[in-house]
């Protein structure tokens, strides 16, 4: 079916626009870190939340006021979590992950690779996109807790490293 009514169309439309209004409001009084695609737990928000605008849009049984509390609930939590896991570290550590260390010093950690499910062509790839030619001028290969690689390039040692909490 391509067209019922136009009372749906207008439906979609008005709610659209204020449902939108309203996403927009919640988030900026949530704060920067609810945008942020900082976890895979932060991830999982922002889909719940594209989710919920969806529904508010396209189901007629659920109604505006019930949207927005959705949209409250989720952000709601979701600061709840990230002031849980500023406080504790243990709880921290439950809905984060850290970083993992693939490659270093020429040797790829095969272990924690097979873990992580990364290939050595996916490391080599990230290595190409920072313009490095070899692996001999490669110290580390990292992935991050938002899933994307870091190369670490050789350079002098520093008490500064920023492999500490590899």
């Amino acid at each position: 079916m391509f067209f019922s009514d136009w009372q749906s169309v207008g439906r979609v439309l008005l709610l659209g626009i204020l449902s939108y209004i309203l996403l927009i409001v919640v988030l900026r009084i949530s704060g920067n870190r609810t945008l942020a695609k900082m976890n895979a737990f932060d991830l999982i928000v922002t889909v719940a939340l594209g989710s919920t605008l969806a529904t508010i849009l396209l189901n007629k049984n659920v109604t505006l006021a019930e949207g927005v509390t959705s949209f409250v609930v989720l952000v709601g939590l979701q600061f709840v979590v990230a002031k849980l896991s500023v406080r504790s570290t243990k709880f921290g550590d439950l809905v984060k992950s850290s970083p993992k260390l693939l490659f270093y010093r020429g040797d790829y950690q095969e272990n924690v690779m097979r873990d992580s499910r990364v290939t050595e062509s996916e490391i080599l790839q990230a290595v190409r996109q920072q313009g490095i030619s070899s692996l001999d001028d490669v110290d580390a290969v990292i992935l991050e807790t938002n899933g994307k690689f870091s190369v670490i390039q050789k350079i002098k040692q520093s008490e500064n490293s920023t492999l500490s909490n590899v």
